[in-house]
């Protein structure tokens, strides 16, 4: 603890420096608090443009450069297959031969043809080369029960069953044990356009069928609200069987434009730059308000908050297909994630899982890749920067910044969080808008 004072010293000079010179006073008490979840840290793939394919998977193989940029910066949970494209995912489609899998249509992303070279299989071995927890989203909006329970078999089971046995025939003969699974996504619109009322009574049909296997307990995570959407929260938290309900997710995106014009990646002046980091804030407000309505049901905070879409989202690249959601990565982006990351860091005590969307050559990517070339965002760098606070516990920070003002509208400048690893070194990592 001798080293913190020096530690604390370059900070408030970094901190200094960013805000133009002017004061920021900085202290960052020594009691420990809850622990920072490793998986805040998550990360999303979806079946979505140039994320799977043409970016982990060329065909017949696991992209081992991106996979070992990934290892540098210890991703700890993968979501897959979806998104949207997990309410229309039939997983037999995508397993056994890949000359006898099924063809199907990307109908949610660009009436694409789906060849499902990439299945169960492949991803459960790339989160194995990657050395993190699968996060499986379930289909609930086109699937039935029996579906998923089916699948689960398929994956936990290590007895003899006919679902096993397919498992064993396919190549895999110890089962996975998946505990993460998603009981749909975005069920009040892509995923079924459900009322919460609806989906908290679906919620309980599925978790029954549901079960946890030797070895593979499961974490079920039901769909939750669309960013501000508290009403949803408020609902579903009330209806659902919260013994069996592990987190609750959320998702919500940094938008500077409109829904139809969200505005360019990288050609944007300061009014664009300044409603980018107004909206990325808006995670703090959203963050808490869900945060209490969990409280009035689950005081003692055993369900978690799973943000487990965010980032921003601009307009694709000129010239690319618009349904593949291919946009560039800038220090905007960098600085986005790094407050989203800090505002999560300090919310530890209900904010368990989180995962940025999305990967690869999506929206606000850690990795852009162009054949056999790849490239390192901005935003994996924050990452990369990040990962000392995984598992560590979280401390809390009290400090003063100027405002940063434009057009009249005035923004926090600076946001920072703070950890104790177990080696009893302090970490504050800072964000400025």
């Amino acid at each position: 603890m001798k080293k913190t004072p020096v530690l604390l010293l370059l900070v408030a000079l970094f901190l200094t420096s960013a805000v133009r010179s002017q004061t920021v006073q900085l202290s960052v008490s020594d009691t420990s608090g809850p622990q920072i979840s490793r998986n805040i840290y998550g990360h999303f793939s979806e079946h979505l443009g140039r994320c799977i394919y043409d970016g982990f998977w060329t065909g017949d193989h696991i992209r081992m450069d991106i996979v070992d940029a990934l290892k540098k910066i210890k991703i700890p949970v993968l979501r897959w297959p979806g998104g949207c494209f997990a309410d229309q995912y039939h997983w037999r489609d995508a397993i056994g031969p890949k000359d006898q899998r099924k063809r199907t249509v990307n109908a949610t992303w660009g009436m694409v043809t789906e060849d499902n070279s990439f299945g169960t299989h492949e991803f459960l071995e790339l989160c194995g080369l990657l050395g993190c927890q699968p996060y499986v989203a379930g289909n609930v909006g086109s699937g039935t029960p029996e579906e998923m329970e089916n699948w689960l078999e398929y994956l936990n089971f290590n007895g003899k069953s006919t679902l096993a046995d397919l498992r064993r025939q396919n190549g895999r003969q110890e089962p996975w044990n998946v505990s993460f699974w998603g009981v749909g996504n975005e069920s009040w619109g892509c995923g079924g356009n459900m009322t919460p009322e609806y989906y908290a009574g679906e919620y309980n049909r599925y978790s029954e069928f549901c079960k946890d296997y030797p070895g593979a307990p499961l974490k079920l995570i039901a769909s939750g609200a669309n960013g501000p959407d508290y009403n949803w929260t408020e609902v579903v938290m009330k209806n659902i069987n919260r013994g069996r309900t592990w987190g609750l997710s959320t998702h919500y995106y940094t938008v500077a434009g409109t829904r139809q014009h969200k505005g360019s990646a990288t050609s944007f002046g300061e009014d664009d730059y300044f409603k980018a980091m107004e909206a990325c804030l808006r995670m703090e407000t959203i963050v808490n308000k869900h945060s209490a309505i969990m409280d009035k049901y689950d005081p003692k905070k055993k369900i978690a908050l799973v943000v487990d879409e965010w980032g921003i989202w601009t307009d694709a690249e000129p010239g690319t297909n618009p349904a593949f959601l291919y946009q560039q990565n800038s220090m905007r982006d960098a600085l986005i994630a790094a407050t989203t990351l800090n505002i999560f860091n300090n919310h530890a005590d209900r904010v368990k899982m989180a995962a940025l969307a999305q990967t690869v050559n999506v929206l606000q990517a850690l990795v852009l890749t162009d054949k056999d070339k790849m490239l390192l965002t901005p935003t994996y760098h924050v990452f990369d920067l990040y990962k000392v606070h995984q598992d560590a516990h979280s401390l809390a920070v009290k400090f003063s910044s100027p405002d940063y003002g434009h057009g009249g509208e005035k923004i926090p400048a600076v946001n920072v969080s703070a950890s104790k690893d177990s080696s009893g070194a302090v970490h504050i990592s800072s964000g400025k808008s």
